[in-house]
């Protein structure tokens, strides 16, 4: 090997000196971080227990109302994103709570969301002036630009996972929101999507505003039906078990443009091959259990509890009785952009 020319690396940074202070930089000092062979993400693999999670929820309730807050929401940051407000890094995720008797106000946003039911049953949420109940496992979305409010009329608590694509608006530059104060006052009849878009028939001619579904609520009990009628009669996925995808009724697309939401059950005793793909993932367990595995950490996942599984990063599950797990992440984008990719191992 050559000793290095220390007069031409001098001029070399002599050079980028000069070329700095016109906001210029060399790109074969930077190529080889900027484009990598596989993925290398910031992001790392976390479990939020949501027995330990559950108790800072309480204290929150006690310190502030869910009108001063907006939305009283603790949020799920990925350990290796601080201060990002980030579970991934195009995908938000946090737990909200909404008390007995609470309203949080309208609101609208460029930021699409949505929920997973974890906690209480008979709570609503209103999207464009149209009241939905929600349910334990419901879930439940938000399209982009809709005014949305939350009440919970019951006498217990109710509390559920946010996922919203705020990291991604944000990279793009095109947040935009409007407060309470400019709600419209106008109502829906309740069911009213579910009537016209929920039972496979379409009002006649009609044209999408959005990308988003218009379905705003996916029950949790009609999914689970059609997991264990599949399971009943085929034999589960070596790296999925029997895994399904949330659907436009529309379009058969995603959900939102987005996101992509998913639903799985594992049976009692599945242990899954190893399996990554590009999209950083939040996965969250409904019933049953989970024994995880993502590269060298390991975990058991319970009811309620939340994890993220990165880019890239081979992971394994084995269920503890029959188990049921949500999730959701930025496939719907990376397909459309043709970067999504899978490895089954």
């Amino acid at each position: 090997m050559n000793a290095p020319d220390n007069t031409n690396l001098a001029a070399r940074q002599d050079f980028y000196k000069r070329i700095d202070v016109q906001h210029l930089a060399p790109l074969w000092e930077q190529l080889h971080s900027l484009v990598t062979p596989t993925p290398k993400s910031a992001c790392r693999p976390v479990h939020w227990s949501y027995a330990a999670v559950r108790t800072h929820l309480d204290e929150a309730g006690r310190l502030i109302t869910a009108e001063e807050a907006v939305r009283r929401v603790l949020i799920l940051e990925n350990p290796g994103l601080r201060g990002q407000a980030a579970a991934t890094t195009s995908l938000y995720a946090g737990l909200q709570m909404i008390l007995p008797g609470e309203i949080a106000p309208p609101h609208r946003h460029t930021q699409a969301a949505i929920r997973l039911i974890l906690e209480g049953e008979g709570a609503y949420t209103a999207v464009d002036g149209e009241k939905t109940l929600m349910q334990r496992g419901d879930f439940v979305i938000t399209p982009a630009w809709h005014w949305h409010e939350h009440g919970n009329e019951t006498e217990a608590p109710m509390v559920w996972l946010d996922g919203l694509d705020v990291p991604l608006v944000a990279m793009l530059d095109a947040s935009f929101a409007q407060n309470a104060d400019q709600a419209p006052k106008e109502k829906r009849n309740g069911g009213e999507s579910k009537a016209r878009f929920g039972s496979n028939l379409l009002p006649v001619d009609y044209v999408a505003p959005t990308p988003a579904s218009p379905l705003f609520k996916y029950p949790y009990a009609q999914a689970l039906d059609a997991l264990r009628t599949i399971a009943a009669g085929n034999a589960p996925d070596a790296c999925h078990g029997h895994k399904l995808r949330y659907a436009n009724p529309v379009t058969g697309g995603y959900p939102m443009p987005t996101m992509g939401a998913f639903i799985q059950l594992l049976p009692d005793g599945l242990a899954t091959q190893g399996y990554r793909c590009s999209s950083g993932t939040v996965f969250a367990v409904i019933d049953g259990a989970l024994e995880v595995e993502i590269g060298d950490m390991r975990f058991t996942a319970q009811p309620n509890d939340v994890f993220v599984v990165p880019s890239w990063a081979e992971h394994r599950f084995t269920a503890q009785g029959e188990t049921t797990v949500f999730s959701f992440s930025d496939r719907p984008v990376q397909e459309a952009l043709g970067l999504w990719r899978e490895q089954r191992n």
